[in-house]
């Protein structure tokens, strides 16, 4: 079972790893409407990492970011992936698998957060609803 600092920190993560897969490959090539979609989602993560943020401020609480290791090694590993393939299909795709991810993540917390806390919740059931939002936009692209 996980502690409500413990989703929070799950929520956190989970914001920044998006944020750092949208802009690996926002300075690909790319047709305008994945552009504005991907903008739009790294505007969506922002703000819950925005607002996880504050409710641990609110707390007191010391949460856990994203280690800069795994941002640079993700960053590496999305240039890698797009290097001579900067297709919109591609950057969908690789866009799908993340917040696929993502939510398998958030699944996973939810079903193992017993003691419902509603501000945590609620944040953690947001970036679900993102992440499943998220995969629905990326659909049309590949």
């Amino acid at each position: 079972m996980k502690t409500s600092k413990e989703i929070l920190s799950s929520v956190l993560k989970t914001t920044q790893m998006g944020q750092v897969g949208i802009r690996s490959v926002l300075d690909a090539s790319m047709r305008p409407g994945l552009r504005k979609a991907l903008e739009s989602q790294l505007q969506e993560y922002d703000s819950i990492e925005t607002e996880a943020h504050a409710i641990a401020f609110q707390r007191g609480w010391e949460v856990k970011e994203l280690d800069p290791g795994v941002r640079f090694f993700s960053d590496m590993m999305t240039r890698v992936k797009l290097n001579r393939r900067n297709t919109d299909s591609k950057i969908a795709d690789m866009m799908i698998q993340g917040n696929t991810k993502g939510m398998i993540k958030g699944l996973k917390n939810i079903h193992q957060f017993p003691d419902q806390d509603d501000q945590v919740s609620t944040l953690s059931q947001k970036l679900l609803d993102c992440e499943t939002a998220n995969i629905r936009q990326m659909q049309t692209f590949l």
